[in-house]
């Protein structure tokens, strides 16, 4: 408390107004504190509000709402959500390329992150206490770099799962192609080709089943098959899904055969791995420039030269 105080008058410059200023913080963060344990009591213990929970959101969808901070996260998301909606479809789309595609999954992104934006700089603020030997300087430095952690983290982190999904959509996806090839041309419709597709990949490649099997969803709940296929383009954010799709809604369009089509595009996409094999092949003799350079040449170097540096210091040396 001393320390605050003393921090708060070296940037004040004035005992008593730091003094109230520290008044004014404790009484915020007491007021805070009391707010947010209102909503958790509120919400652990009402009856009403727990079996209406239950009735309505039983098992997942509770998790889905947030659990017992559902109700807080509701109340303050007009203030940390953006304003424009430009700003909020882009994080949408990229929470539901994520796997996110709860209701409140926006809601609580921006929650996290003012959380971490608030409490990441107030938790280092109050750790400092115990190191007494940085001055004032330092001590907003390391609260600014903790608010900066607080304010990129959360999308760092969102980017990696976004990568890690596509990384897994993509490897399961030419197996979704081969079995989709096979199932058309053993005779199935589209919509059975796929929801059988969707209960062959579930051990192996679980996301692009469930998205598999969201498509099949979207069609049984009288969807049309275009604007089902496009929303898992929309869902996944792949090139090559996208391709499969623009091709599936032209062959129905046109009525062209669909097992034609996937049979074409499966070639081309196997045509297209190939190409990237070996452009990722032609970048590996550049790539092992560096550590040979830096691992294998200095080693070299001693290997070869150095007898012969050794020799010619003795020489030097008797001479």
């Amino acid at each position: 408390m001393d320390y605050l105080i003393g921090t708060l008058d070296t940037l004040l410059k004035d005992r008593q107004m730091a003094q109230l200023v520290f008044v004014l913080l404790m009484a915020a963060a007491v007021f805070c504190l009391a707010l947010a344990g209102m909503f958790l009591l509120s919400t652990l213990f009402n009856p009403v509000r727990s079996r209406l929970q239950h009735v309505v959101a039983p098992a997942t969808g509770a998790v889905a709402q947030g659990g017992a901070l559902g109700p807080l996260i509701k109340t303050l998301s007009p203030y940390v959500l953006p304003k424009k909606e430009t700003d909020r479809s882009r994080t949408r789309d990229r929470l539901i390329h994520g796997g996110f595609r709860g209701d409140n999954a926006l809601s609580n992104f921006y929650a996290i992150k003012t959380l971490l934006i608030v409490g990441l700089p107030l938790t280092v603020f109050f750790s400092l206490n115990w190191l007494p030997g940085l001055n004032t300087l330092q001590i907003i430095q390391a609260v600014a770099g903790a608010m900066l952690v607080g304010a990129v983290g959360p999308n760092y982190v969102l980017n990696k799962l976004i990568q890690r999904r596509k990384r897994r959509l993509y490897n399961g996806f030419p197996d979704a192609l081969d079995l989709l090839v096979v199932c058309t041309e053993a005779g199935y419709g589209l919509k059975p080709a796929i929801q059988r597709v969707a209960d062959e990949l579930v051990v192996g490649h679980p996301e692009l089943s469930e998205e598999l099997s969201l498509v099949n969803s979207e069609m049984r709940a009288g969807v049309d098959r275009v604007d089902a296929l496009k929303n898992l383009a929309d869902r996944t954010g792949l090139e090559e899904i996208s391709g499969l799709v623009s091709l599936l809604s032209q062959s129905l369009r046109f009525g062209t055969s669909t097992a034609e089509s996937l049979r074409i595009y499966s070639e081309e996409f196997r045509d297209k791995r190939m190409q990237r094999a070996e452009e990722t092949a032609a970048t590996i003799s550049t790539k092992m420039v560096f550590p040979l350079v830096l691992c294998m040449f200095p080693a070299f170097f001693v290997v070869a030269i150095g007898p012969g540096l050794v020799g010619l210091l003795d020489h030097v040396q008797v001479h």
